[in-house]
């Protein structure tokens, strides 16, 4: 049964930014969260990205924003740049018939820049941990006033070792605040950081069949390391994407993928944490215009990203942990279409895909490595299809004389066969070089045993949660800024 937004308490004013937006029916998260949200109750919501989440707290948010205040009323913390600029870009949407004034706070931009758009009084601040804590510190930002927190991706901050950051921010906030925490999973340390910090949170749990969206069908490839890059280029012969992205665990492997797969032929560029804003922003542009069709990313750089039209998600090296293969392959199967995820593993890492499949709650059909005829095959077949689809235009009639001509000096089909092999992109076995990855280490049970076999009775869930610590060098406190406004 659908949930229309005119069911839900939403104001008349928020109501026609929705529909403005294309919105009528509300995602099963949405439905859930909004009445609840605008109640003043504390929330913690399993939803990936790609589910609707921005809009289930957004607009409970924007609803209770007072238009005439010039204070700070709610707060969004995002882990990175991406998500923050992403976030902001929706609320200002969805704030559009209320006036909200929305501000986007990152790194790599002039603090002063920033300071001044501060000083234009946005009512929603969204912006990474670092540089919301930079501005604390500066008293550029001031948060007694806030009504409403949203830790978004909650999980991802805690693996980027945000969790003092966050402690930080949210001490500067008032007591009575209400809390919404998003995550697409929920393991120990979210919950006991919402112990901590939330007020009797309800909970609203996505299950386990629908985190991955049952649009996607899901493979995966046992295959040699060394022969890893021919696989995927054959797989990208025969299966034609109109929009793929290829995850690597690392950057030298995102920059070498990318750099193989134009030697190759394809039109192809990676993402990555080392790239400048500007150059982010621009090879997106370039992926969601379709003028390059394979994105190559790390985990980090595609996390949070919008990014529709996605066919395919090919899974270059096995992520470590089963959340972060979640997210890769939630980029594509949006919006009730289907998707394709394909993942490579070497024969020792058979164990990480057993955890993986235990996480999402199936299986995944095995697929075996095409070969370079069938590659080749692919790719006529693709030919074909774009042939009678021209004929089907049926815009030919200034290149029938050409054609006649040539049937006079050859047979149809030895014709036919030339404009085949003309327009086929034939595999290219071009040499390239990888960087070999070395495969992940063999997973152990958690349970040890001493030598008389004895199982070692320490629970290691009841353990202190320590979160995974970053040198100052890769600490992303110099995440970049936008404004929203409508001043």
């Amino acid at each position: 049964m659908t949930t229309k937004f005119q069911d839900l308490g939403i104001s008349p004013a928020t109501l026609k930014s929705l529909k403005r937006m294309g919105f009528e029916e509300a995602t099963p998260v949405q439905a859930q969260t909004i009445p609840l949200s605008l109640q003043n109750k504390d929330l913690i919501g399993q939803a990936q990205t790609g589910t609707g989440k921005t809009a289930a707290f957004g607009v409970p948010m924007i609803d209770k924003i007072d238009k005439d205040s010039n204070l700070i009323q709610g707060l969004v913390i995002a882990p990175t740049r991406e998500l923050a600029i992403q976030v902001s870009e929706e609320l200002y949407k969805i704030g559009y018939g209320k006036r909200i004034r929305v501000l986007a706070i990152y790194g790599g931009q002039d603090i002063n820049r920033q300071i001044r758009a501060l000083k234009q009084h946005p009512q929603i601040i969204v912006g990474t941990p670092g540089r919301i804590l930079d501005h604390i510190n500066r008293k550029t930002i001031r948060l007694e006033n806030i009504h409403t927190v949203v830790l978004d991706e909650a999980d991802e901050m805690l693996n980027m070792g945000f969790i003092d950051d966050i402690e930080a921010i949210l001490s500067k906030t008032p007591e009575d605040r209400q809390t919404l925490l998003f995550s697409a999973t929920m393991p120990e340390p979210i919950q006991r950081m919402a112990e901590k910090f939330m007020k009797d949170p309800q909970v609203i749990r996505v299950k386990s069949k629908e985190m991955t969206v049952p649009q996607i069908e899901q493979y995966y490839l046992e295959v040699q390391e060394k022969s890893k890059f021919d696989v995927l280029t054959r797989l990208l012969d025969i299966q034609t994407p109109e929009l793929a992205i290829v995850f690597g665990r690392t950057k030298r492997r995102v920059d070498e993928l990318s750099e193989a797969l134009n030697l190759r032929g394809y039109t192809a560029e990676g993402i990555h944490g080392d790239l400048s804003q500007a150059k982010r922003i621009s090879v997106l542009k370039k992926f969601k215009e379709g003028t390059i069709d394979v994105l190559v990313a790390t985990d980090v750089a595609a996390r949070g990203l919008d990014i529709s039209g996605v066919t395919h998600v090919y899974n270059f090296d096995i992520p470590q942990d089963p959340e972060s293969y979640v997210h890769r392959i939630g980029r594509t199967g949006r919006a009730g279409k289907t998707g394709v995820a394909m993942t490579f593993i070497t024969p020792r890492e058979k164990p990480y895909l057993r955890v993986v499949e235990k996480t999402i709650n199936r299986k995944m059909d095995r697929m075996k490595p095409p070969t370079l005829d069938e590659a080749l095959e692919g790719q006529q077949r693709a030919v074909l299809e774009k042939i009678l689809q021209t004929v089907e235009n049926n815009n030919l009639q200034s290149y029938k004389n050409a054609a006649e001509e040539l049937l006079e000096q050859q047979d149809a089909v030895t014709i036919v066969a030339a404009a085949l092999k003309m327009l086929t992109k034939e595999p290219d076995e071009t040499p390239v070089k990888l960087t070999e990855e070395k495969p992940l280490p063999l997973k152990r049970e958690s349970r040890s045993y001493d030598r008389r076999g004895r199982s070692d009775s320490r629970d290691r869930k009841k353990g202190p949660f320590k979160p995974r610590t970053q040198s100052p060098g890769n600490k992303r406190h110099n995440n970049k800024t936008r404004t929203n406004s409508f001043n």
